[in-house]
């Protein structure tokens, strides 16, 4: 028996069928009523080339008109509506059932053109639904068919004196067609097709199941949620799916053959209450049992009474012969069940370990079970992991980026704030000796606190995250010049003509980070008094330009980025956040008379997504 969980409301062979979207049936029911058009006018066509198969039944020509006029109805109101509901597709598909059946006694049998009107409907219904309700409208077909028969062979053949002669020709022609025996074989036809069509359909909609399931997992895989919050949705999703009783996670860095044990439970088998994943302690004597050589990439093992039934397949799919039941036992002995699947996982060579379902519940072929298992690790697997490798790397890029900043301290701020100390100790002895030196070093000690707190200024710019896009940029960076030009002295402008900015957001934040750092660049090193930059934009690329009169570079004209990297000048942290903007440097230096870079990036490149 299946134990569904919260979200299993449809299930096929144990796993839950793939809500269909309104949308998605909106479109159906209207490609359905578009074909049902399209079967009405080719009958007619057929018709017209050859009226002999309607045995030249006037009321067959009329009621094939209007099932044509029912089916333009149809696609009108489905066009009109906007949405398909479940009553109104029911009501469609009953009619669907019935004028095949009525038209098929005013024209040649059921063995006419019409017959594909039989077949439409099954279609239509595979197409809607699936395997029951398909074989349930054969069966509503036969039970017409054989209704008609009786009707035909038994009531209306006693009262033919009663009946208009043009019904009665008809009528005629029909009545060897509704023989207990042809209708017979027509039967078995409708119920194999039926059949038929039906399986293909549920079969196809178990492969939407299949890939809906995986894309609904690879959707709980945010890099927000973490590596714990990630796992635990996938595990709901995994337990709910099979109706387990709990998922064990066990892992193991190779190099360092440290092991992680994680366990998430049902909720819905005890009291309630909402689960977590939660790591739990592991101990080298676990490690071993849950890493043990389990049988295949993936296996199924129920414990019957005193033996085992295993299936274990390989990485390919492939089942394999006689798997060892020895780690099955130890586990046992360790944590209790009746039934698990155990699906084994190595990452980059990094990492292996394997997932644990326990006590799970379908029906249907275990392998291919198995199978879809198999395929939802290999989908989701690297996704999860790709998740750990990114919180690592940011853990590690954090830690970079701290010990920077310490250095950053230690190496300037504290160094000159231990040297100030050391001066106003010195200043304070000489104060009652020679007093006429101490205006001085308080000036000079004065500048070099303004200084430091210029510094730690641009340091607490370089932590600050920015948050700037297109409609920001030109005032985010005039506050930035005007500031600079407040602390240090230094004339500085900001100059554009650009009215409207329409900019990526990622360019906008590497142009302002370009332009903080010329400017810290400006005033540590170049000794100007004036800055200007300017910002331009033509049809094809903007063009970031910084301009100063100090000292220059130590080399002489105007040179590329290429030819900075081969001479192994310039600037390098402008040129790194150009080249992640995919733009061009130029540097163009006269010693002594001052600097000039210029920044141009084109309209739709590629931005680099590093950082």
């Amino acid at each position: 028996m299946i134990r569904l969980g919260k979200n299993s409301n449809h299930r096929f062979f144990g796993r839950p069928q793939a809500p269909a979207d309104p949308s998605e049936v909106r479109r159906t029911e209207r490609w359905l009523a578009t074909a049902r058009v399209f079967l009405a006018v080719a009958t007619l066509a057929a018709i017209y080339m050859d009226p002999t198969q309607l045995g030249h039944a006037p009321v067959a020509y009329a009621l094939l008109g209007l099932y044509l006029i029912h089916g333009v109805l149809v696609m009108t109101l489905l066009r009109r509506r906007r949405e398909s509901t479940a009553a109104f597709r029911l009501l469609v598909h009953s009619a669907d059932i019935l004028w095949p059946a009525f038209i098929s006694i005013f024209a040649e049998g059921p063995r006419s053109p019409f017959f594909l009107f039989f077949f439409f409907v099954l279609a239509a219904s595979a197409y809607r639904w699936g395997l029951w309700e398909t074989l349930a409208t054969a069966a509503a077909e036969v039970v017409l068919l054989w209704a008609e028969s009786f009707a035909l062979l038994h009531v209306w053949s006693l009262r033919e004196g009663s009946l208009p002669w043009h019904i009665l020709a008809g009528l005629r022609v029909n009545l060897t067609e509704f023989e207990p025996k042809r209708l017979f074989m027509l039967s078995v036809y409708l119920l194999v097709m039926g059949l038929l069509l039906g399986y293909l359909a549920e079969q196809q909609k178990h492969l939407r199941t299949e890939k809906a399931g995986v894309t609904r997992m690879l959707a709980k895989v945010r890099v927000e949620s973490g590596l714990t919050g990630t796992l635990q949705q996938i595990s709901r999703e995994v337990v709910s799916m099979y109706g387990a009783a709990r998922l064990v996670v066990a892992a193991q860095e190779i190099h360092s053959q440290r092991t992680f044990l994680g366990e998430f439970c049902n909720s819905s088998n005890s009291n309630g209450a909402a689960s977590d994943f939660k790591w739990l302690d592991s101990r080298p004597r676990q490690a071993k049992i849950y890493l043990e050589d389990f049988p295949g990439e993936v296996c199924y093992a129920a414990n019957e009474g005193d033996r085992w039934s295993v299936i274990a397949l390989d990485g390919e799919g492939n089942q394999l012969p006689a798997p060892p039941t020895e780690p099955l036992v130890q586990l046992q002995a360790e944590r209790p069940f009746r039934s698990l699947i155990a699906i084994s996982f190595v990452f980059a060579g990094e990492w292996r370990g394997r997932v644990f379902v326990f006590e799970p519940s379908w029906r249907g072929d275990t392998q291919e079970e198995l199978r879809f298992l198999l395929d939802v690790l290999h989908q989701v697997g690297p996704a999860v992991y790709n998740v750990y490798l990114l919180h690592r790397l940011r853990r590690r890029a954090g830690a970079a980026e701290r010990a920077r900043f310490a250095r950053e301290l230690h190496d300037g701020a504290v160094q000159s704030l231990i040297a100030v100390e050391m001066q106003v100790d010195v200043l304070k002895r000489q104060a009652e000796t020679t007093p006429a030196v101490v205006t001085g070093e308080l000036g000079r000690i004065q500048g070099l606190l303004r200084e430091e707190v210029l510094k730690l200024r641009e340091l607490m710019q370089q932590m600050k995250s920015i948050d700037v896009d297109s409609r920001r940029f030109l005032s985010v960076v005039t506050d930035a010049v005007e500031r600079f030009e407040r602390e240090t002295g230094i004339s500085a402008r900001f100059v554009t003509d650009i009215e409207k900015l329409e900019m990526p957001d990622k360019v906008c934040r590497e142009l302002l980070r370009i332009v903080q750092e010329g400017l810290v660049n400006v005033r540590k090193h170049s000794r100007a008094r004036h800055a200007l930059v300017r910002l331009a934009s033509n049809s094809s690329q903007w063009s970031l330009t910084m301009e100063d009169d100090g000292k220059g570079f130590p080399f002489s004209g105007r040179i590329t980025q290429e030819e900075l990297e081969r001479m192994g000048k310039g600037p390098m942290i402008i040129k790194e956040r150009v080249r992640l903007i995919a733009g061009t440097l130029t540097v163009e230096s006269n010693p002594g008379t001052g600097t000039r870079l210029e920044i141009k990036v084109p309209k739709g490149g590629e931005v680099s997504d590093e950082f």
